[in-house]
């Protein structure tokens, strides 16, 4: 039995939850490589951004490090975004005219930093909730098409009044491909989960230690 013939001996439902789990598989492929794709360029833009502005912060060039990430060079950097929302919060404070505590001044920018932050580690987390949900239930969708397809099998025996194979052997195939493509789903995107949030965690560290780092640099410049 080739697989055209298995897919004609299918019966409706199944073939529905078999279009399901391409469907879900098709969906993980696309979230991974899309996630890939902005991860690399998050960390190759980051690395080529760090020194650039950190040497402009350096000169005491707060205007140049602004338009340094601002930069559409460095548009998928975590670390340009984060670095931007302390710089800009920095600045609008300083050109306000309203004169604050140094204090006031670095809770603000720590704030900002805080919110942006928040709203890029949200961002890199684009789509990691349909893998994990992908990861979860593919194994349940391709257990029900086994189930439905064991209730075939026994529809078979019913149908024939007998218990030979050749009654039960298309449930049996029914089943036994529910199963693999469910698995089959199932486990590349839990790879791909536990892949991309690894890279995430890091991601994240470097966002706390570049806030920590601009914080300090906003401290001394204050004193």
């Amino acid at each position: 039995m080739d697989l055209l013939e298995l897919w004609e001996q299918m019966g409706i439902p199944v073939k529905a939850l078999m279009i399901l789990l391409g469907l879900m598989s098709m969906w993980s492929m696309g979230v991974f490589f899309e996630r890939l794709f902005t991860f690399t360029q998050a960390g190759k833009q980051s690395k080529a951004f760090a020194p650039q502005v950190a040497k402009h912060l350096k000169d005491g060039h707060l205007k140049d490090a602004i338009a340094v990430s601002q930069s559409k060079n460095y548009k998928y950097s975590h670390l340009g975004k984060v670095v931007l929302a302390g710089l800009q919060e920095y600045q609008f404070q300083k050109d306000a005219g309203v004169e604050l505590s140094r204090d006031d001044v670095i809770d603000s920018v720590r704030r900002a930093i805080q919110r942006a932050s928040a709203l890029t580690a949200a961002d890199l987390k684009k789509g990691m909730g349909s893998l994990a949900t992908i990861g979860a239930t593919a194994v349940f969708v391709g257990l029900l098409a086994t189930t439905l397809g064991v209730i075939n099998a026994f529809q078979g025996i019913a149908a024939t009044g007998s218990g030979g194979l050749g009654a039960v052997s298309a449930g049996i195939a029914e089943a036994l491909v529910g199963t693999a493509i469910g698995l089959f789903v199932a486990i590349p995107a839990v790879w791909f989960y536990n892949g991309l949030t690894t890279r995430i965690e890091f991601f994240n560290v470097e966002m706390d230690n570049s806030s920590s780092e601009l914080v300090d640099y906003f401290i001394k410049k204050a004193d």
